[in-house]
């Protein structure tokens, strides 16, 4: 999809030709001498539109405009949940139509906020999946233009807001397709396909390597798959290599069927949303390509399946981390902890600035924050306050969650350091305090983003959380001498 930010002459506009023309109207309307501006201030003094958010008016071929459809969206004061709202339930009305083309108008100049709101509302609406359908129905929508008072102030928030869509569909893309269609090896691909864009390279560790790395917790969660595992580690460099990078490790887990501590079946294909937090690093860095920002970022893949099977790691079996502590298994379902310890041990090696971990890690975090804001854990307050920051200007929202010493209490193994699990209650927190052992060197965050990286039910889909937030820490960086 093309999307295009112009400075139109309302004049010139009324004889623009699209399919239809969305105008998002704020309290701040005042009408002009052009025929929109009359038509607009007419509708709200006869009381068809409301001047308040929320309210639409649908007008099929106006007179004195060249647009096939005129939407009237009234969206308040500008803010930009209500700017989602408007355009998401606009494009609702025109999804039907199957337009080609469309006009977005800000009849006054939008916060930068709002621009970006409107422009990801206005893809994630219009997305369509079709990977694996023999008779789907694509995209219909190829190019939309947003038009506001004065572009060259936008430019920039436009640019990165285009370039998240781009790292967000490619996330849904690779979220949305089956296991067997996005095995270890096929994200593998992707990454190495990623490595064609600007600044970007790739290796890819397949068992042997890993096995010598000495990955013992990433290697029990694999071993129960015929599928080979895949440890990928994405480079973007738009830094000198003195500059140290930040690290983004996101749990590849294709397919997570528990293992020998097996799921029950009901809703299980959903299992196949458990590599989302892989498939957002991988969106990340097709943003990067197109924004080369002057940072350094690294990110690690571990990628397998859990399945069951003879060779499957058993509850009670005792494992050692690449970083050499001892790890008793008393839940095979609780594996994204164990990809993701060794990833973290290898993030070491970069020295870096700041280690950020994306996984959709517990159930216990969907009850504790449903799907509106991804669990944000880290005991570093300038990280959390950037991850803050970056999820608002994003509106890709994420909560601080707690790290008290005492909830690791329940993770003590009688025969091993510590165990993958600690019990129920409280159990998105146990989780970051596992992870949190294998953190000791480097300023470290951890999303869990299991209620926030898919919808479930008659919209069941991947929705590329946490890119955004991400995207816009990442960019927060672009300063020759900001730190995490």
């Amino acid at each position: 999809m093309n999307f295009a930010l112009k400075t139109l002459d309302p004049a010139r506009l009324i004889s623009e030709k699209t399919d239809a023309l969305l105008v998002l109207l704020t309290n701040d309307f005042k009408p002009g001498k052009d025929a929109l501006s009359v038509l607009v201030a007419r509708v709200l003094k006869a009381g068809d539109l409301s001047a308040k958010a929320g309210q639409m008016l649908d007008i099929y071929r106006p007179q004195g405009l060249a647009c096939t459809r005129l939407l009237l969206l009234h969206v308040g004061e500008g803010a930009a949940t209500d700017v989602r709202k408007a355009v998401s339930a606009a494009f609702g009305l025109l999804k039907p139509s199957k337009s080609k083309g469309l006009t977005l108008l800000f009849l006054n100049q939008p916060a930068a906020q709002a621009l970006r709101v409107a422009v990801t509302t206005l893809a994630d609406a219009s997305y369509a999946y079709t990977a694996t359908k023999t008779k789907a129905e694509a995209r219909s929508l190829e190019k939309a233009d947003v038009v506001v008072p004065d572009e060259s102030a936008l430019r920039t928030d436009f640019e990165r807001a285009t370039a998240a869509v781009a790292g967000i569909e490619l996330a849904k893309e690779w979220g949305n397709r089956p296991a067997n269609h996005a095995t270890p090896t096929h994200l593998a691909g992707v990454a190495q396909a990623l490595a064609e864009l600007p600044k970007i390279k790739c290796d890819v560790l397949g068992p042997k390597e890993v096995a010598k790395l000495g990955m013992g917790a990433f290697q029990a969660v694999a071993q129960g798959s015929d599928e080979p595992l895949r440890f990928i580690v994405l480079r973007y460099n738009g830094a000198s290599k003195s500059t140290a990078p930040v690290v983004l490790v996101g749990k590849g887990i294709t397919f997570d069927s528990g293992g020998i501590s097996i799921k029950p079946a009901a809703e299980m294909d959903e299992m196949k949303f458990d590599m989302c937090g892989a498939a957002s690093v991988l969106g990340v860095f097709r943003a990067l390509a197109e924004l080369q920002p002057g940072i350094n970022v690294v990110g690690l893949i571990p990628a397998c399946e859990n399945l069951p099977s003879g060779r499957s790691v058993k509850p009670g079996d005792v494992v050692t981390s690449m970083g050499g502590q001892t790890i008793e298994i008393l839940n095979t379902d609780a594996e994204g902890r164990l990809v993701l310890c060794d990833a973290l041990t290898y993030a070491e090696r970069f020295k870096p600035q700041a280690v950020v971990d994306i996984a959709t890690l517990t159930g216990a975090c969907v009850i504790a924050l449903g799907a509106v804001r991804s669990g944000m854990f880290t005991t570093n307050q300038a990280l959390s306050a950037a991850l803050v920051r970056a999820g608002e200007s994003s509106q890709d929202l994420c909560w601080p969650m707690p790290l008290d010493d005492d909830y690791a209490e329940g993770l003590k193994s009688s025969f091993a350091d510590v165990a993958n699990v600690g019990g129920r209650p409280g159990g998105a927190i146990t989780a970051a305090k596992f992870l949190q052992r294998f953190t000791d060197k480097f300023p470290w965050a951890h999303l869990d983003i299991a209620g926030t990286a898919w919808k479930s039910g008659a919209a069941k889909g991947a929705t590329g959380r946490p890119v955004g937030l991400l995207v816009d820490y990442l960019m927060a960086l672009d300063t020759r001498g900001k730190q995490a």
